[in-house]
C-alpha cells in the first residue's frame, strides 16, 4: 500500500505555481500597516535588573551562558549611572542604546513568553540556519569557523525597522557570544512572505563573519569576475562594495531554495505597497544603501534558483526572472543610468561567483559545497505542503526527517499557489516548527551549541521504511 509520501514522490512535476503572489503580498501589506509595537523598552534600571535575573532561569543553559549571564554582568559593571548614560547618549536608539535594550528584549521574552508559539518557530528556524553552515557534518573538509558562533537568539520589535539584526561583533560589546535576531511583532501572526527574509539576516552577517576574510573574498572575487566579464558603469564596485548583503541572499537561497528569492520578491513588494502604495521593485539604488537596488536583488535570486542542484531549478529561474521584469523600468544606481541588459548580465556573473568559487577562507571550497537545495530537499518540501492545508494531527510517516527550512519553504510554495489560505499556512507553518522546536537539543539542559552534530554514523544506511524523508 502506497504512502502519502510515495504518491506524493510519484507525481509527474509540473511548473511552480505562484498565482497567489498578489494576496501574500496584501498579506504582507495589511501586516506592515498594522504597526504593531513590541513591549515597551526596559528604561527602568532596577526593575530591568530583576526581571532578568527572573527570567534567566527560564532559559536554556547554553543560552544563560551565551547571553543572560554576560549581559547581567556588564549591566552591573555599568550600574543605574552608566546605564542612564547610554540611553541619554543616544536619545533616538538607534544605536547602543537601541542595542542594549534589544539585548535585554531577547532575554526578557523568551523567559516570560511573549508570543511564545511564534518565538519558538522563529528560533527554530534560525537555528536550523546556523545549523546548515556551522555544524561539522556540513563542513567535512573544511576547517572549523574561525569564530565560535552560537545560534542568534530572537526577539520582536521595532516595526519600523522591519526585519535586522545584531551580529556578534556588536553583540560582543555587552559581552554575549550570539547575535540578536529581530523580526516585526505583526509577524508573529501574519505576513508569510516576510518570513522568507530570515535566511538573509541569519545567513549573513554574523555567518559571513565567522570565517576571517571570508567577506573581503567575496568582494574582490565579484570584483574581478565582472571586470573580466567586460561589465562596467561601475558595476564591479557597486556590487563589491555591498557584499555583506548581497552574498546574504544568496546564502538564503542555497539554505531555502527557491523560496527564499520568491518570497524575498513579494515581501519587497508588500512593504513598498505599505510605504509608498506601489506593489513594486524599486529601480533606485541610492549610493548609500547598503543593499543593491530592489530589481538586481529580484535578478540576482532568479540567477542564484537557477544554479541550486536540484532537477528543476530552471523553472524557477525562469519565473522568478519574469516576476521581476514585471517591475523593471529605469535602473538608477548611486544616479548613474544603468541598461537593463547590462544590470542582468550583472547579476547572473554574482550570482555564480558567491555561489562557485573555491575560496581560501574555506579551504579551497565554495559555499554551494557547503549547503545547497537539492532533488531531496524539493521532495521533502512537496511532501510537507500537503500538511498546509490541513488542520489535524500529524501523522507518524510526517514525524520525522525534514528540517526547519523545509517547513518554511513549504509553507511559502504552498502560500503561493493558487487558491492557497495564506493564514491557515501560517498558522500550520508554526505549530510545525514548534513542534521541531520542543525537541532541539540547544534548547535542553546540555550545551548543545549546532544540534547538526549530533547524528549517528552508520556503517551501513538500512533500507528506508515509511518513517523516513530522506
Amino acid at each position: 500500500m502506497q504512502t502519502t509520501l510515495e504518491r506524493s514522490r510519484m507525481a509527474t512535476h509540473v511548473m511552480p505555481d505562484i498565482t497567489n503572489l498578489p494576496a501574500c503580498i496584501q498579506d504582507v501589506k495589511k501586516a506592515v500597516l498594522s504597526n504593531i509595537q513590541g513591549p515597551p523598552d526596559p528604561t527602568d534600571y532596577h526593575q530591568l535588573r530583576g526581571r532578568l535575573e527572573a527570567a534567566k532561569s527560564k532559559l536554556p543553559m547554553l543560552y544563560q551562558q551565551a547571553v543572560a549571564v554576560p549581559f547581567i554582568r556588564t549591566l552591573d559593571n555599568l550600574g543605574q549611572q552608566g546605564f542612564m548614560e547610554i540611553l541619554l547618549r543616544d536619545p533616538n536608539r538607534n544605536n547602543t542604546a537601541r542595542l542594549m535594550l534589544d539585548i535585554a528584549h531577547s532575554i526578557l521574552q523568551n523567559g516570560e513568553g511573549f508570543h511564545a508559539l511564534a518565538s519558538d518557530g522563529f528560533q527554530e528556524m534560525v537555528s536550523d540556519l546556523y545549523d546548515g553552515y556551522l555544524s561539522a557534518g556540513d563542513r567535512i573538509g573544511i576547517k572549523p569557523p574561525d569564530l565560535s558562533v552560537i545560534t542568534a537568539l530572537v526577539k520582536w520589535g521595532e516595526p519600523e525597522s522591519g526585519p535586522y539584526t545584531w551580529p556578534i561583533d556588536a553583540t560582543s560589546v555587552f559581552g554575549l557570544e550570539a547575535a540578536i535576531v529581530s523580526l516585526p511583532p505583526a509577524h508573529a501572526a501574519t505576513g508569510l512572505l516576510a518570513w522568507s527574509s530570515i535566511p538573509h539576516e541569519v545567513c549573513g552577517h554574523d555567518i559571513l563573519h565567522a570565517d576571517v576574510g571570508l567577506l573581503e573574498e567575496l568582494a574582490d572575487a565579484v570584483r574581478t569576475s565582472l571586470t573580466q566579464e567586460n561589465i562596467g558603469q561601475g558595476l564591479p564596485d557597486y556590487w563589491a562594495s555591498r557584499m555583506d548583503e548581497t552574498a546574504s541572499d544568496v546564502l538564503g537561497i542555497l539554505n531555502l531554495g527557491p523560496a527564499a528569492a520568491i518570497g524575498l520578491v513579494g515581501y519587497f513588494r508588500g512593504m513598498n505597497a505599505a510605504f509608498t502604495g506601489q506593489a513594486q521593485l524599486r529601480n533606485e539604488g541610492p549610493s548609500g544603501d547598503p543593499h543593491t537596488a530592489d530589481i538586481l536583488r529580484g535578478y540576482l535570486g532568479a540567477y542564484a534558483s537557477g544554479l541550486l542542484a536540484f532537477d528543476h531549478a530552471g523553472d524557477w529561474e525562469k519565473i522568478i526572472e519574469a516576476e521581476s521584469d514585471k517591475d523593471l523600468s529605469d535602473i538608477q544606481l548611486g544616479g548613474s543610468r544603468i541598461d537593463a541588459d547590462t544590470a542582468k548580465r550583472s547579476a547572473r556573473v554574482v550570482a555564480w561567483t558567491i555561489m562557485k568559487t573555491k575560496l581560501r577562507s574555506l579551504e579551497n571550497h565554495s559555499l554551494d559545497e557547503i549547503q545547497n537545495w537539492r532533488n531531496k530537499d524539493e521532495r521533502i518540501t512537496s511532501s510537507l505542503r500537503i500538511l498546509m492545508r490541513t488542520t489535524g494531527s500529524l501523522s507518524d510517516e510526517f514525524r520525522s526527517g525534514y528540517y526547519a527550512a523545509h517547513i518554511v519553504a513549504a509553507a511559502l510554495t504552498e502560500g503561493l499557489s493558487s487558491e492557497a489560505d495564506v493564514q491557515l499556512v501560517f498558522d500550520r507553518m508554526l505549530s510545525l516548527l514548534k513542534l521541531m522546536h520542543d525537541t532541539n537539543p540547544s534548547w535542553g539542559p546540555l550545551l548543545v551549541q549546532h544540534p547538526g552534530d549530533i547524528t549517528r554514523h552508520l556503517v551501513y544506511h538500512p533500507i528506508e521504511k515509511n518513517l523516513s524523508l530522506l
